[in-house]
């Protein structure tokens, strides 16, 4: 079984447990950090054995084997730590970003009761971080185990220091001492091992040791387990297919759980938010967490609460990488120069780059980049108007040029002296065919002067549905192409590097790498190493490769060699052939 992170503390005294405690019995893996604190004396630890005389709470600590993050124990008062079956400590994350294992504070200020022995008898193997033992008065036995074979990175801190008399095993009087598998090893041996001969040198892929040299044999696995064998990845969901000369979905692929290879997600695998990489999308009614294809979604709190009234330089910080506001965007007064009641000092502009990433506002706003908005307008037309420009003599152009959307409300925009351009844009085609109230009043500047005569035309390169501004980079569509958001009046298909096709809604994609660039034709007609003209270093199949396949694996047979023949197309080696 195995759990997320896990926390005890003194709210759990006196054997008065939450009935979710049950979902922990039998835990054998803890996804993330196992910590246990500020827990006193007067809590009953025995329910914590396996033998426990109260089944009804039996939570089984002993039952642990792997912690994922780190192990921290402080400020308890109880005399022992039952993680006998404890071998692994990966150290995925760190406490203080260097402790694996942090073990600090455990006794009470008055009184005799305290930690004294540790009880990690099987522990063995440490991956990543140091262990950290100090200030323990009553721990004598577990202080002095020979913490350098247990931890692997040599250049991890191990410091021991302020605790009880010196003893030699984890626990007295009983005679579980620490195994030793890695200092004693043979020169042969590149890792864990089960005795001194170069013929008991544990499998690479072990961890924590082993009962043998396979890689069935490993106690805990280095990287993955998969199906009780320790491999360096879980089998991928691509495959090479030496038939079609592509890789192909693999029926066997497994996903990575942990340390775990798992075919499919365990149903009891939950997180109460996606990690910094994936975000969460909704897959048959379920809300799964899947990798990010460039920078994942990040919603933060809008402005406009008691606490939070406009963007300052207090919170411009807050949103960085920013891709969904809850709720508004306000740029007062008081927020762009600075509020003097409240110690604020001004902002500085170039901060305001931060809203670059922001693709969805859910309530009235202004444009990042118009830097102001009166309030005292805003909260008479808060319902009636999604977004809304006013007083704003500084601004020339709207420049939204990532605007595709508006989903509810209407448009003000109003008594900006200066203001061109936003008479050309289609607000229809913005509004996706909804019928609304566009109020672009006349107290703009005047028509006449955003004109052909005064240079305040659209780009040549735009449609007829409008731009946000000068340039080619501000149009709402393009009459021809497009490459990286910007308007051109055609793509690199005959020169220019990279040579390019027309992909959807004219957008300019560059070929593949592997394309080799033609003259007077088009180089590639997709954007697949299987859609070139001519391959600019070898061909496998109908694909362009910078190099064969070597050792690629087929998820049948084993791995596929194959080498380039004179006509640079790659070829299988032949068939008596094991390593190329």
């Amino acid at each position: 079984m195995v759990i997320s992170s896990i926390f005890l503390d003194a709210f759990f005294c006196n054997l008065h447990l939450p009935p979710w405690l049950d979902r922990y019995d039998g835990c054998e893996i803890i996804m993330g950090n196992l910590e246990i604190t500020q827990i006193e004396s007067n809590w009953d630890f025995s329910f914590l054995k396996v033998n426990t005389d109260l089944p009804h709470l039996s939570f089984a600590l002993i039952r642990i084997r792997e912690v994922t993050g780190y192990v921290l124990i402080v400020m308890n008062h109880f005399q022992e730590i039952p993680l006998g079956q404890l071998r692994i400590i990966r150290g995925n994350s760190l406490y203080e970003r260097r402790f694996a294992l942090s073990v600090f504070f455990n006794y009470p200020k008055d009184g005799s009761n305290g930690l004294r022995q540790l009880g990690l008898a099987n522990l063995t193997e440490i991956l990543e971080g140091g262990v950290q033992i100090i200030n323990n008065k009553y721990l004598s036995y577990g202080p002095w185990i020979y913490w350098q074979d247990i931890v692997r990175d040599n250049s991890a801190p191990i410091d021991i220091h302020n605790n009880g008399e010196r003893g030699v095993c984890w626990e007295y009087p009983s005679l579980l001492c620490v195994s030793v598998t890695k200092t004693v090893c043979a020169p042969q041996c590149n890792g864990r091992c089960f005795g001194t001969s170069p013929r008991d040198c544990c499998h690479i892929e072990c961890a924590a040791g082993c009962k043998g040299p396979l890689d069935v044999d490993c106690f805990a696995c280095r990287h993955f387990n998969d199906s009780g064998a320790c491999v360096p990845q879980c089998p991928q969901t691509l495959i090479y297919n030496k038939q079609t000369f592509q890789m192909e979905t693999n029926p066997n692929a497994k996903y990575q759980y942990g340390s775990i290879c798992v075919s499919q997600c365990p149903s009891d695998s939950c997180v109460s938010a996606c990690p910094p990489d994936k975000m969460e999308v909704e897959r048959e009614g379920q809300r799964q967490c899947e990798l990010c294809s460039g920078l994942c979604p990040k919603v933060c709190e809008g402005t406009g609460a008691e606490h939070r009234q406009t963007v300052d330089s207090s919170n411009i910080d807050s949103f960085i990488n920013c891709t969904k506001i809850q709720g508004s965007l306000h740029f007062l007064v008081t927020g762009i120069l600075g509020d003097a009641f409240k110690k604020i000092p001004p902002l500085d502009a170039k901060k305001l780059e931060v809203f670059r990433t922001v693709r969805e506002i859910t309530g009235l706003s202004s444009p990042a980049n118009l830097h102001i908005v009166f309030s005292s307008f805003i909260s008479n037309h808060r319902r009636r108007f999604s977004l809304m420009v006013m007083r704003i003599s500084t601004i020339t152009s709207l420049g939204l040029r990532s605007l595709r959307e508006i989903s509810d409300g209407s448009v003000y925009i109003s008594q900006n002296a200066n203001l061109c351009y936003h008479h050309t844009v289609n607000w229809t085609q913005l509004f996706r065919g909804r019928r609304v109230r566009v109020n672009i009043l006349n107290n703009n500047r005047p028509l006449a002067d955003c004109g052909e005569a005064a240079g305040n035309v659209c780009d040549p390169l735009c449609s007829d549905s409008g731009c946000w501004g000068p340039g080619p980079d501000q149009c709402l569509s393009c009459r021809d192409y497009s490459r990286d958001g910007t308007c051109v009046g055609s793509c690199s298909f005959y020169t220019g590097y990279p040579r390019e096709f027309a992909g959807p809604d004219g957008k300019c994609v560059a070929c593949h790498p592997e394309c080799k660039l033609q003259q007077g034709k088009v180089s590639c007609t997709g954007q697949g190493a299987d859609e070139c003209v001519a391959c600019a270093n070898l061909r496998d199949g109908p694909y362009c490769m910078s190099s064969c396949p070597t050792g690629v694996n087929d998820g049948q047979k084993g791995l596929i060699f194959k080498y380039p023949n004179r006509e640079s197309h790659c070829e299988p080696c032949h068939h008596t052939c094991t390593q190329g």
